[in-house]
C-alpha cells in the first residue's frame, strides 16, 4: 500500500524523467508506483476521493501550506461568481451529503441521476455522493424526456437532481419509473412533487463522517453511445477514476496548487469528471468554470483575458471556432498550456493557433471506458496529427483482428493490454450487459474500436473509427486525413467526411462543408472543383471527395464530436 498519500502533494518534484516525461513523484512514492504499475504490489484496499484527497487538501490549506487561490471558481458572465476554498467545499458538500442520506433516504450503493448545466451545485452533489457512497450518473442538460426515461429505467436510479427547465420532462415519464423515489430541483421556485435543493441542503448540519469505501466500489456511471443500439452504462470505481490520477495523470496535466484550469466540456461528458474534478484536485489546483449557456468565441476569448487561467481544455470544435477570430486583438492574462480531446484536431488549426498565440495545442486521446489513453505531455515533441504516447499504466498497441501486435507504421486497431492484470483506470463493466463487456476484449487486449498507427518513437496517430473507414475501389480511406486537407482551404470553416454509396466503386468519399462567410456568395460548382483539386494536391489523389455538400452546420454531440454516423446513415438511406 502507499504509505502516505500526502507525499504526492507536499514533496517537490525531482528533476528526472520517466518514459520521456517529467518525473514528478518523490523517489519513495515513485518506487511504490513502479511496483503497482508492474503488478508487484497491491493497491490500497480502501480509498475515498473525498476523504483521502479533498479533505487532505483542506488540512494542508488550513496549515497555510497551499497558495491562497480558490479550489473552485465559477462565473456566469452576468457578474455572479462563486469561490470556494477546499475547506468551504468540504463544509458545503457535507451538508449536501446529509441531505441526500437523511432527507432523501439514500444509502451507499444507491444511484442518483445528476442532470445539471455548469453550475456550482453539480460539483457539490458529486463530492457529496463520494462522501455518502452514492453512485452518481451524470447527464447532459440536452437530454430529452425519452432519454431521461431510458436512463432512469436502465440505471434503476432512486433519485434525480435537475433544474426547473428539465423538471417537466422528468414528470412526463416519472410514472413509468417505479424505483424513482426522490426528485430534487435546483431552482429559486417550487414545483409540486419536487423538493427544493438549495432550501433543503442549507438547513442541514455540516457534521458528516465520510463513508468507508473499497477501491473497487462503484462510484460513477456514464451512459456512452455506440454505433448501434442504446447507450451502454459504463461503470467506474473509486480506483479507476479517483485513485488513478494519484499515480499517472500528472503526466498529462502536470498541474501545481498555484495553477487554474478551465475545461469547457459539458457536465455529462467524462472529460469534465476528469479535467474539471478528479485530476486537478489531486494537485490542489483551482478549477475554473464558466456557465457558458452558449459556446460563444468572444465570451471565451474575453474570459481568457480577464481571468488568470493557466490551462485551457476543449474539444477540437472549440479551437476551430476560436481561430476564426483575429486573435491578435486579445491578450490572454495567464494562459500557458492548451489541450484538445474528443477527436483529432487538424494540424492546420494547430498551426493557426500557434502562429497567433504562440501556444501549442497538446492532443489527448481517451475513451469513457478508460479515461486518458494517450497524450502529448508537457515537454514532449509535438508531431502534427499525432495524439502522443501511451499514458502511464497502459500498454497501448496496434493489433490486427486476431489481437496480434502489428509493427510500427502498420495500420490496425488501437488496443490496451488488459491481461493478465487489468490496469488501474479501466472501467469495471458495462452494467447489466456482460455480452458487450466480453466483446470489448480480444485476446489479451481491450479493443477501442478506433483505427490508428504507431511510429518507431511510440507516437500514435488516429485514423478513424473502425466503422468510419471508407473503402472505395479497394482503397481504405480515413476521414480525418481528407478533413485535414479540406480545412487548409480558406473557404472551409469546418468539415466532416463520410462514405457515400456509388454503383461503380461501392462507396466514395463525400465531404460536408461549412463555408467561411467570406465565400458565401461564391459559385458553389466552381468552389466544389476547387476543393477537390486542393485535396488532390494535398494528399493522395484517390482520397479526394467525389461528392461535396455545403451545409450551414454539422450535427454534433454535446461534447462537440461530429456525428459522422448520422451523416453516413443519411447517405445510405437509413434515416
Amino acid at each position: 500500500k502507499l504509505r502516505s498519500l500526502k507525499l504526492l502533494w507536499t514533496l517537490k518534484p525531482p528533476n528526472r524523467t520517466f518514459h520521456g516525461h517529467p518525473r514528478l513523484l518523490s523517489s519513495d512514492v515513485y518506487s511504490q508506483y513502479e511496483s503497482i504499475r508492474q503488478g508487484k504490489q497491491e493497491i490500497p484496499k480502501y480509498f475515498n476521493f473525498a476523504s483521502d484527497v479533498l479533505d487532505k487538501w483542506s488540512e494542508i490549506e488550513k496549515a497555510g501550506k497551499r497558495p491562497s487561490n480558490p479550489a473552485f471558481w465559477w462565473i456566469n458572465g452576468e457578474r455572479e461568481e462563486v469561490k470556494w476554498s477546499f475547506e468551504e467545499l468540504g463544509f458545503l458538500s457535507r451538508k449536501v451529503a446529509n441531505m441526500l442520506t437523511k432527507e432523501c433516504g439514500l444509502q451507499k450503493g444507491d444511484r442518483l441521476i445528476l442532470i445539471l448545466p455548469r453550475i456550482p451545485e453539480w460539483w457539490l452533489v458529486k463530492v457529496a455522493c463520494l462522501r455518502a457512497g452514492i453512485v452518481v450518473i451524470p447527464g447532459t442538460s440536452q437530454l430529452s424526456a425519452k432519454d431521461i426515461l431510458f436512463r432512469l429505467q436502465a440505471s434503476k436510479a432512486t433519485c434525480i437532481i435537475t433544474t426547473d427547465k428539465l423538471a417537466p420532462a422528468v414528470d412526463s415519464v416519472a410514472s413509468q419509473c417505479q424505483l424513482l423515489k426522490t426528485k430534487l430541483m435546483v431552482s429559486k421556485g417550487s414545483r409540486e412533487g419536487w423538493m427544493n435543493f438549495t432550501e433543503l441542503y442549507q438547513n442541514q448540519s455540516a457534521d458528516h463522517s465520510c463513508i468507508k469505501t473499497r477501491i473497487q466500489d462503484p462510484m460513477i456511471i456514464f451512459f456512452t453511445s455506440g454505433t448501434t443500439g442504446y447507450p451502454k452504462m459504463t461503470q467506474h470505481s473509486q480506483g479507476s477514476l479517483g485513485f488513478r490520477p494519484l499515480l499517472s495523470e500528472r503526466y498529462w496535466l502536470d498541474l501545481t496548487p498555484s495553477d487554474m484550469i478551465w475545461n469547457t466540456a459539458d457536465t455529462g461528458w467524462i472529460l469534465t469528471s476528469i479535467a474539471s474534478f478528479f485530476d486537478p484536485w489531486v494537485f490542489g489546483s483551482c478549477i475554473f468554470i464558466h456557465n457558458l449557456p452558449e459556446t460563444d468565441s468572444a465570451v471565451i476569448l474575453n474570459t481568457l483575458c480577464r481571468f488568470p487561467i493557466d490551462i485551457l481544455v476543449g474539444a477540437p470544435t472549440l479551437f476551430r471556432m476560436l481561430v476564426q477570430n483575429d486573435l491578435s486583438k486579445y491578450k490572454f492574462m495567464n494562459l500557458k498550456y492548451c489541450m484538445s480531446g474528443g477527436e483529432p484536431l487538424n494540424p492546420e488549426v494547430m498551426e493557426q493557433w500557434k502562429s497567433q498565440t504562440g501556444l501549442d495545442i497538446h492532443e489527448v486521446y481517451g475513451q469513457t471506458e478508460l479515461g486518458v489513453i494517450c497524450s502529448v505531455f508537457k515537454g514532449m515533441k509535438i508531431k502534427p496529427g499525432s495524439m502522443g504516447k501511451a499514458a502511464p499504466l497502459y500498454d497501448v498497441q496496434i493489433v490486427d483482428k486476431n489481437a496480434n501486435i502489428l509493427p510500427p507504421g502498420q495500420q490496425g486497431e488501437i488496443a490496451i493490454r488488459s491481461k493478465p492484470i487489468r490496469p488501474l483506470g479501466f472501467f469495471s463493466e458495462y452494467l447489466d450487459n456482460p455480452k458487450k463487456t466480453a466483446e470489448s476484449e480480444r485476446g489479451d487486449f481491450y479493443v477501442t474500436g478506433d483505427r490508428g498507427t504507431m511510429d518507431e518513437e511510440g507516437y500514435f496517430q488516429f485514423i478513424g473509427r473502425d466503422d468510419d473507414i471508407i473503402i472505395s475501389s479497394g482503397y481504405r480511406i480515413g476521414p480525418f486525413e481528407v478533413e485535414s486537407a479540406l480545412i487548409e482551404h480558406p473557404a472551409v470553416v469546418e468539415t466532416a467526411v463520410v462514405s457515400s454509396p456509388d454503383p461503380l466503386r461501392g462507396e466514395v468519399v463525400k465531404a460536408f462543408v461549412v463555408l467561411s462567410p467570406a465565400f458565401s456568395s461564391t459559385d458553389l460548382k466552381s468552389l466544389t472543383r476547387d476543393l477537390q483539386d486542393h485535396v488532390k494536391k494535398t494528399t493522395a489523389p484517390y482520397k479526394y471527395p467525389r461528392k461535396v455538400e455545403f451545409v450551414k452546420e454539422l450535427p454534433k454531440t454535446v461534447t462537440g464530436k461530429i456525428k459522422r454516423n448520422e451523416l453516413r446513415d443519411k447517405e445510405w438511406g437509413k434515416i
